[in-house]
């Protein structure tokens, strides 16, 4: 893993799997760049799903993580601690959440743009 910084926001990235991990409060602070203003993702915005996919650690309690939705991309599962130590996103969800986000939030075409230029080139997104 790598860390990376886009406006002072460290995120955690592999190199291998393309996967970033967000520790807690950090995804509201990376889409509050693209959002309007106030709002973020709470706890309720996250629904457990059953899931085939294998179940990944936290990297912080070393836990299995819940396999969840957001409730504004239900077609996207992400990894959830239950001690809400942060998300784990698979390769290329980092730029399908915040691009779902931003046209259901109506965010600016220059907002949206700046942030997901920043993730196709840092994070390779798909």
């Amino acid at each position: 893993m790598i860390v990376v910084e886009y406006k002072k926001i460290e995120l955690d990235y592999c190199t291998n799997c393309r996967g970033v991990w967000f520790d807690e409060g950090e995804l509201n602070l990376f889409l509050s760049t693209s959002r309007k203003s106030g709002s973020s993702l709470t706890a309720g915005d996250f629904t457990e799903i059953e899931s085939n996919e294998k179940k990944v650690k936290c990297p912080i309690c070393n836990t299995k993580m819940i396999k969840s939705n957001i409730k504004e991309c239900p077609d996207i599962t992400i990894d959830v601690c239950h001690r809400n130590h942060g998300l784990w996103f698979d390769g290329g969800e980092v730029g399908r959440v915040v691009k779902q986000v931003c046209d259901i939030n109506n965010v600016k075409d220059d907002a949206k743009e700046q942030v997901l230029n920043y993730i196709e080139q840092v994070f390779k997104s798909d």
